[in-house]
């Protein structure tokens, strides 16, 4: 019977070599200049960010677009998942990537994060 201490190095061993989400490959760019609360654009973006991720789930390895416009303040987005991810991967991925966005690109008018194998950008402005 193994003694206490070799279940405690083993256990130490599980857990430290047990990935962390930090561990995940990531990059982040966000605009400068900021939107303030209770404009248009935040409508816009509440609208945007699903369709995103509904959208560019349907077929991974496609780069997905598409603009809303709440009026007098568009934005546009892509998002687009690795063609190795099945469509419900690529949904979570995109909706993680999503979350992520929104909390490091707060209040800015455009952005773009890619998390793994899957990536959203958007903007005030129209971009290919």
């Amino acid at each position: 019977m193994p003694k206490p201490p070799f279940l405690a190095a083993l256990l130490l061993l599980l857990i430290s070599s047990t990935p962390s989400p930090a561990a995940c490959r990531s990059s982040f760019v966000c605009n400068l200049v900021n939107y303030t609360a209770g404009d248009p654009f935040s409508i816009t973006l509440n609208l945007l960010f699903p369709d995103l991720v509904e959208g560019g789930s349907v077929q991974p390895g496609e780069n997905y677009y598409n603009n809303y416009s709440y009026p007098f303040s568009p934005a546009y987005g892509r998002s687009s998942c690795s063609g190795s991810l099945t469509p419900g991967i690529c949904k979570f991925c995109l909706q993680s990537t999503v979350a992520a966005l929104i909390i490091r690109c707060s209040m800015a008018v455009g952005g773009q994060a890619r998390i793994d194998d899957c990536g959203i950008r958007y903007e005030q402005y129209e971009f290919l």
